[in-house]
């Protein structure tokens, strides 16, 4: 059985359809890239893949459930984490407060157990502690733990984002253009950071990004999307000489 699987997905904005039948199969382990213009659709099937939008049509499963018409958090709960384009961090709430945040779908305990505070609430809410101190000192943030995310440098706000999305122990890791707005060094630790994380906490990774030389460095398989449908995918070095591809992203020479 694959990881997930995608079938006939399409999702219209009244009279416009933003995507149009799109299919997927990743298998435990993959990296994949999803790319194509502004405007493409990419970020609208990451949406729908996360319950943001309901699709018009189609199917969507994860390690063989069903996860059609579902909330955002109960599709979070079910094994799929995300990141955003635009970095969406609690600013004024501490490094630590931000990771813990990614938990509350695995709390462990109830309202009655915060009320009471049983030893069920204290035994959970050390092993968050101990999970969130984890996750902050693999990824270098160990001695930020009480700053607010708000003071950190942009690339350490992604690499917050991705450790409070590791919280949820996801099975599927979507990346939404981890590397918008970063320099060179960035995007270079950038690229090593999602192999490590791949490896480490043996993620499936599929991502959207603009920055081709990451795209190219990272993923083994591309799909390129325009106007919401496929319109070619494969191996990098197959995507970068597809004249599609190319039309797609410079236009079509006129006489």
């Amino acid at each position: 059985m694959s990881l997930f699987e995608i079938k006939g997905l399409t999702h219209a904005f009244g009279g416009l359809t933003a995507v149009d039948h799109f299919e997927l199969t990743l298998e435990g382990g993959e990296l994949v890239g999803l790319i194509g213009p502004n405007g493409a659709g990419k970020t609208t099937v990451f949406n729908l893949v996360c319950g943001i939008y309901r699709p018009s049509a189609g199917t969507m499963r994860l390690a063989g459930r069903t996860l059609d018409g579902l909330p955002p958090s109960r599709v979070a709960a079910a094994g799929i984490a995300r990141t955003f384009q635009n970095i969406r961090l609690w600013p004024e709430l501490t490094v630590l407060d931000n990771v813990r945040l990614g938990n509350h779908y695995h709390l462990g305990y109830g309202l009655l157990d915060t009320l009471l505070q049983t030893k069920r609430y204290h035994r959970a809410e050390t092993a968050i502690d101990r999970r969130a101190f984890e996750l902050l000192d693999l990824l270098g943030l160990a001695d930020l733990t009480a700053e607010r995310a708000a003071n950190l440098p942009y690339g350490l706000q992604r690499k917050l984002e991705i450790a409070r999305a590791l919280m949820l122990k996801p099975q599927l890791l979507l990346l939404d253009e981890p590397a918008a707005g970063m320099n060179l060094q960035e995007k270079s630790a950038l690229v090593d950071l999602i192999r490590w994380l791949r490896k480490e906490f043996h993620l499936t990774i599929w991502l959207i990004e603009h920055e081709m030389k990451v795209v190219m460095k990272l993923c083994e398989f591309i799909q390129v999307l325009d106007f919401g449908k496929v319109i070619a995918d494969g191996p990098p070095e197959r995507i970068q000489k597809d004249p599609r591809v190319i039309e797609a992203y410079l236009g079509r020479e006129i006489d």
